[in-house]
């Protein structure tokens, strides 16, 4: 990803003309001391900011912690009470410090450094809108939707097969955390659950109708991910891996492209409690690339998130996330992470990945997904891992690598926007709802699994994929990166390519 820009597993630039393509897998860059680096406001100056006091779960807010809430200058705007994160704003630029160390704190940090509302910021590209001739002109064979033959991603991990026995169960539901949903698209809507939607921007749900929708203004990513995931198989536009599940919006980012630690909390936590069967994480949390736990601030903040995540598991969510889009060893000893805090002043820092963590990426439980491209292999800027990489799962790449086989003609993903239109992203971001779709016809197929066993199933089910080995996707004489591991586990692939087929066969 390119610094500094919004959280949402970010906008990938491809060579040679090819259109930028949002990826929202956030990847926060922290070290140790990065948070104690960053600028802090002091009493001349204050503004308020948002902030997560993290308490023991299943006990509500106790009258003390209250009233340290408040004769240090904060507001409660939401208590997530079974996992015990309250969601707290201040003016005070001690807040936090002064929080922590009330007894029954078990940790405080703020969740931004831009005041409240964040500042807005323009987005580096956009999709490649397809245009109405285009979309006109698309040739499908029997029982295909129109725009189908152009998704070469499908066949790529056999859904199209898999369409042949299941589209998936009704009884299903898939949530989107992202950056809203447009369920009026045609191609979403016949699979919309409102019930299960909702907008968690301030931390706090908001169930206003449509509130999940994103503005003309704000990104088309959720919209896209939806698509993939659950696009109807109904004669219209494409074809999305699972499209016989429900597919919900839970929207966490702001208008201007952050995901902040309350909204994704509060995003989980939705999910945990309106029966969401999986969930889409196709960003990292914001303002940190890599949240380090040696820094108060953002200890909070990863265990806030890991509160909240493993709380949908244990409700049998299986949270599935992308792994990034800059290229990064996540099992390096180092990393430069040079955009973080993306609300601040950002600088370079030297973080360690197994001690500073991409937020809801490296959580423990979450399913971790790198992109491949049209011939199968790693795109040029998924990042890997070996430990870290779960499965891997088309996510698209420059044509100048990996050229799709014909009709289709892109290496980016075909997915909805918007307004009714059709258009092609790429990234870890367009990778994470192939096996999101997979991980629904698993649930289809095994109705009563938990969520361990439909993982299990997940990564049993892969098809294994060896390492790409010498890795040199531009043909330059370089080594780009350096694949770890054997066939059935490595770092480019985790246990394998998803296979739809597999999933509603075995």
């Amino acid at each position: 990803m390119s610094a500094p820009l919004k959280r949402s597993r970010r906008l990938v630039a491809l060579p040679l003309g090819m259109a930028t393509a949002t990826a929202l897998a956030f990847l926060p860059n922290v070290t140790a001391s990065a948070a104690e680096t960053a600028p802090r406001a002091t009493a001349a100056d204050a503004v308020p900011l948002s902030y997560v006091v993290n308490v023991r779960p299943g006990h509500g807010v106790s009258s003390h912690v209250q009233r340290a809430v408040t004769e240090a200058g904060g507001t409660i705007v939401v208590a997530y009470d079974k996992i015990g994160v309250i969601v707290v704003h201040s003016s005070n630029p001690d807040f936090a410090r002064t929080l922590r160390r009330v007894p029954g704190v078990q940790s405080a940090g703020a969740t931004r450094n831009a005041p409240l509302p964040a500042q807005s910021t323009t987005d580096a590209g956009t999709p490649k809108v397809l245009t109405a001739e285009e979309v006109a002109g698309a040739r499908a064979a029997g029982g295909q939707d129109p725009l189908e033959p152009l998704q070469w991603d499908l066949p790529a991990i056999k859904a199209d097969k898999a369409h042949e026995k299941t589209l998936g169960s009704r009884d299903v539901t898939v949530a989107v955390i992202d950056t809203g949903v447009d369920d009026t698209h045609p191609d979403i809507a016949p699979n919309f659950d409102r019930g299960a939607s909702v907008n968690c921007v301030s931390g706090k749900p908001d169930t206003a109708d449509g509130a999940w929708r994103p503005s003309a203004a704000e990104s088309p990513h959720g919209t896209h991910v939806a698509g993939e995931i659950a696009g109807a198989k109904n004669g219209v536009g494409i074809t999305g891996v699972a499209p016989g599940v429900k597919v919900a919006g839970i929207k966490v980012a702001t208008t201007a492209g952050y995901f902040y630690t309350e909204a994704v909390v509060c995003g989980f936590v939705w999910a945990a409690e309106h029966h969401v069967d999986v969930t889409n994480n196709s960003y990292y949390t914001d303002p940190w690339y890599f949240n380090c736990t040696g820094d108060p601030d953002q200890r909070a903040l990863v265990d806030a998130i890991t509160r909240a995540s493993q709380y949908a598991e244990r409700k049998g969510t299986v949270n599935v996330a992308a792994a990034g889009n800059e290229s990064y060893d996540l099992d390096a000893r180092s990393i430069t992470d040079p955009v973080s805090p993306n609300d601040g002043t950002p600088g370079d820092r030297v973080i360690d990945p197994h001690k500073c963590f991409d937020i809801p990426t490296q959580l423990p439980g979450v399913v971790t997904v790198s992109a491949t491209g049209a011939k199968g292999i790693k795109s040029s800027f998924s990042n890997y891992g070996l430990g870290v990489i779960d499965v891997a799962a088309p996510g698209g790449d420059s044509t100048a690598y990996q050229t799709p086989a014909p009709p289709a003609t892109s290496g980016l993903i075909l997915g909805p926007l918007p307004g009714g239109k059709w258009g092609y992203m790429a990234g870890t971001s367009m990778a994470t709802p192939h096996v999101v779709g997979v991980a629904a016809l698993i649930k289809s197929a095994h109705p009563h699994a938990p969520a361990a066993l439909v993982k299990a199933l997940l990564y049993a089910e892969a098809d294994a994929t060896p390492c790409t080995d010498p890795y040199d996707i531009d043909s330059d004489g370089k080594i780009d990166a350096v694949c770890k591991g054997p066939k059935n586990h490595n770092g480019f692939y985790g246990w394998g390519t998803v296979n739809a087929l597999k999933a509603v066969t075995r």
